[in-house]
């Protein structure tokens, strides 16, 4: 049996993501203490399979994990930065807390790739993608 698959089943089942199914979540991701990429792929899954319904708890969550992952080693790699703007930009807009999420890995990244500044440039200096 595919546990994950049953989970994403489970979780979006009413179309949303609640704050009660985050603390499960939290729950199973921190039990090791370490957040691998299988389990940011199924947030991520879960984030762009709900399109826009989950709870502010969920999205704290996700861009907290996501931070971790990406700035394990300081930096923002040109690899990771094709996974965030397969992320921040799959539905072809950019909203407030993703700039904020781009501005914090900005200022705390110890460098970054010319892709992710790329990125960066097109998303926060940009109006273009903004939703607000």
């Amino acid at each position: 049996m595919d546990f994950k698959k049953l989970a994403r089943r489970l979780i979006l089942a009413d179309g949303l993501i609640t704050d009660r199914e985050v603390e499960a979540l939290k729950t199973e991701i921190y039990a090791d203490k370490l957040i691998d990429a299988e389990e940011l792929e199924f947030l991520i899954d879960l984030r762009l399979s709900a399109r826009g319904a989950v709870c502010p708890a969920f999205e704290q969550l996700f861009f907290h994990i996501l931070k971790r992952v990406i700035l394990n080693d300081g930096r923002v790699s040109a690899d990771e930065t094709t996974l965030l703007r397969r992320v921040l930009l799959s539905d072809q807009v950019v909203g407030a807390d993703e700039r904020k999420f781009l501005r914090e890995l900005m200022h705390e990244a110890h460098s970054v790739a010319p892709e992710f500044k790329v990125l960066y440039d097109e998303c926060v200096g940009s109006p273009e993608y903004s939703r607000d």
